[in-house]
């Protein structure tokens, strides 16, 4: 037997119904973004690695990029993520644009990561960011595109949650724990990693890396705390702003998240479903500074966020929030009597495409009964037949596929009356 050629690992394969749901996600995205009055762009599926060795951290250059050799003899990967891209574009007309910029894209990304549920090698990501704005109202501009987002697909707050943090408020209490600079990156990796760890392994984990025991207890308070958002006046402010923007009821404050420790210089949000089984986080982002100085930009503050299609899809798709799959590529059948008869159905079927209508032709002559059922297996709804006799006449039997009936019209009429049975 032949052998057959696989696909390469945690690349995806995407089938009609498959592509649907990519469709749909692009149009969900796309809505919202284009209600805040977002901009969609989009930079090359290929980079240079040294725009990544610039912004990035190393493990995404050395260890997570599709890294190869182009034949010119310089080193290339296929896009990991999109602000290094973003970062560069910005730099290259900042004098040109009109700030504050409100930009967003959905387009494909590779990472070498170990394919599993919920995270594949290849992934289509949103990407939507404000640049130009530093302030609070601004990071609630974009957490209210992200509830938007949840909104428009399903996700009611019950089911979906925004939990917000801020950088600076949270190396402010490691300031009042005595928690040197140069630990601090350790010990916030910590605190991402503290639900997925036994209590007394977090504990000892903390011990070795150097924290007494007056600094546990008080991490641990600052993380029990839900209510210390109300000591920073940017958390202030930016829950006021949710509020005002109709989306307050998508958010809370959680110290617990700790995300992008050498990206993200304040508010920093990540969004969860709360019901489901799938514990990851359905999208992320936050407040940066000097966005384009790695390169050779002027200094730049902003806000953004992503989001992959793959876990939000397995969260719809098990939430049954998807629309059904719509088998049908379109509504009407010309069929083909016979040879002799082809291009007149090809040209009737370009007469009903002008008006609108979204139409099929059968590929070749066959019985009719043949095209009925491809017809009807695609869950098509109307049926055409241009016989002999039609023809001649300048007629044409409409078939409906669901109730049967056939009547024969003039084909100055058949317009309306596929219309009618449409309805």
């Amino acid at each position: 037997m032949k052998k057959s050629i696989q696909t390469v690992k945690g690349v995806r394969e995407f089938y009609p119904e498959a592509m649907s749901l990519r469709n749909y996600l692009y149009e969900k995205v796309r809505g919202v973004s284009q209600a805040f009055g977002y901009q969609e762009w989009d930079g090359p599926f290929i980079e240079t690695i040294d725009l990544y060795a610039a912004k990035s951290g190393e493990e995404l250059v050395k260890k997570q990029s599709f890294t190869f050799e182009d034949r010119g003899g310089d080193l290339v990967t296929l896009r990991p993520e999109l602000t290094p891209s973003l970062a560069r574009m910005i730099a290259a007309k900042q004098n040109e644009l009109t700030f504050p910029v409100r930009w967003w894209s959905f387009g494909p990304f590779w990472r070498y990561e170990q394919p599993q549920k919920g995270r594949t090698r290849e992934f289509f990501q949103w990407n939507i960011d404000m640049l130009g704005v530093n302030s609070p109202e601004a990071d609630a501009e974009l957490i209210a595109v992200a509830a938007g987002f949840l909104r428009s697909v399903g996700l009611s707050p019950e089911r979906a949650q925004i939990f917000v943090n801020n950088r600076r408020l949270m190396d402010s209490e490691f300031d009042a724990l005595d928690i040197p600079p140069e630990k601090r990156l350790d010990v916030s990796n910590l605190v991402d990693r503290r639900t997925k760890m036994e209590p007394a392994k977090w504990d000892e984990n903390a011990r070795d890396l150097g924290l007494n025991q007056i600094q546990l207890d008080g991490l641990k308070g600052i993380l029990g705390n839900f209510d210390l958002w109300k000591k920073n006046e940017e958390l202030t402010r930016l829950f006021a702003a949710l509020d005002a923007l109709g989306v307050s009821e998508y958010v809370k404050f959680d110290p617990n998240i700790m995300r992008g420790l050498l990206y993200y210089t304040g508010t920093v949000f990540e969004a969860f479903e709360t019901t489901g089984s799938l514990k990851r986080a359905i999208l992320g982002g936050g407040r940066y500074d000097n966005l384009l100085a790695d390169v050779g930009g002027q200094p730049l503050s902003g806000v953004g966020f992503a989001m992959g299609d793959v876990v939000i899809g397995i969260i719809l798709q098990e939430a049954g929030l998807l629309p059904d799959f719509d088998l049908t590529p379109a509504s009407v059948l010309v069929t083909v009597f016979d040879k002799s008869l082809l291009l007149k159905s090809y040209a009737l079927a370009s007469r009903l495409r002008q008006s609108g209508l979204k139409v099929m032709v059968y590929p070749e002559p066959a019985k009719l009964p043949r095209q009925f059922k491809f017809a009807d297996k695609m869950k098509m709804k109307i049926a055409l037949v241009l016989g002999p006799d039609e023809a001649a006449n300048s007629q044409v039997a409409v078939k409906n596929l669901s109730s049967g009936e056939q009547v024969v019209v003039r084909q100055d009429a058949v317009i309306d009356t596929i219309r009618t049975m449409l309805g």
